[in-house]
């Protein structure tokens, strides 16, 4: 029974509307999870008698931040290269270097995003001054682990952020995962990705290349799982404790379970492409420890210079 959990996964990642344009399931997902992030803060204004008027600014903020921090993030920590070989692929959803290519948005990392919406709140609050920063902080890390949710099923849906090949019986055949996807283009010469899968599919000479993908570990599921629990947990020490009321807790507490689920994760998943195999731990797994240090410390250690009004 525990075997039929293994499964190849090489689905259609996206829909064609009109011409070259594609709906990606990935771009929905951030759609879901925005729109998702969007009600829950409405319930959170409407519960404690705060104006719905500053919700759509914070909306704003909150989705430029979240993006700009996620690329800017991936091209720190991951691509560096990009900054002095193809600068302007950065903020735009196109490739310069070796010809003109529409990409979208690729390389977006989390914890960019992290710092993107700390500083985003920080200059919400510069402009809106019902509340305090942490105030705003300890409430939008609530829809912020809701999204991350869905974000990762996402990645999912891309074959991305994939895991370490493994023999469990959780193993899944990423048949669209980055490497068999530039040799199957290349076997095939078909340079459209899904038409070339369907092209290995259904050609008896290519199976070759099909059986020899390896079962690896649905990583990206694993993390979605666990932020389910993240956002719960989070919900229920909102709504049901006093903690609501002590300044920097939730916000904390969001840092110490979202990073440590990131941290061990990290373990099943692949390492990125610049990252040195001969180190213990990852860039993700060096990256997160701050963050749940600094979660500890808005939890147990900071004390609010004036009451929150």
């Amino acid at each position: 029974m525990m075997h039929a959990l293994k499964f190849d996964w090489n689905p259609v990642t996206g829909l064609d509307i009109v011409g070259n344009f594609k709906l990606h399931f990935y771009s929905l997902m951030w759609v879901i999870a925005f729109i998702l992030g969007w009600h829950i803060m409405k319930r959170i204004f409407t519960k404690e008698k705060v104006s719905l008027d500053y919700l759509d600014p914070l909306f704003i903020y909150t989705v430029l931040a979240t993006m700009l921090g996620a690329r800017l993030g991936h091209v720190l920590f991951y691509q560096s290269e990009l900054i002095s070989e193809d600068f302007f692929s950065i903020f735009l959803p196109f490739k310069f270097k070796g010809g003109f290519e529409f990409t979208g948005f690729q390389g977006l990392a989390s914890h960019g995003a992290a710092i993107g919406i700390i500083i985003g709140m920080y200059l919400y609050r510069r402009k809106y001054k019902y509340k305090s920063v942490l105030w705003i902080l300890d409430r939008i890390v609530i829809p912020v682990a809701s999204g991350a949710v869905f974000i990762r099923i996402g990645n999912f849906i891309n074959s991305e952020i994939i895991g370490k090949i493994t023999d469990s019986n959780f193993g899944v055949r990423f048949i669209q995962d980055q490497y068999y996807k530039s040799e199957i283009v290349q076997r095939t010469g078909i340079k459209d990705v899904q038409k070339a899968y369907n092209a290995v599919t259904d050609a008896p000479q290519f199976q070759n290349l099909l059986e020899a993908v390896p079962y690896r570990h649905p990583s990206q599921l694993y993390e979605s799982f666990c932020y389910i629990f993240v956002f719960l947990i989070l919900w229920y020490f909102y709504s049901k404790t006093p903690k609501r009321d002590q300044t920097g807790f939730l916000f904390g507490l969001f840092l110490v379970l979202l990073w440590t689920v990131r941290f061990f994760i990290e373990f099943t998943k692949e390492p990125q492409n610049i990252e040195r195999g001969d180190w213990v731990l990852n860039t993700g797994q060096w990256l997160s420890i701050p963050f749940v240090l600094i979660g500890f410390y808005f939890m147990f250690v900071f004390k609010p210079k004036t009451a929150v009004k």
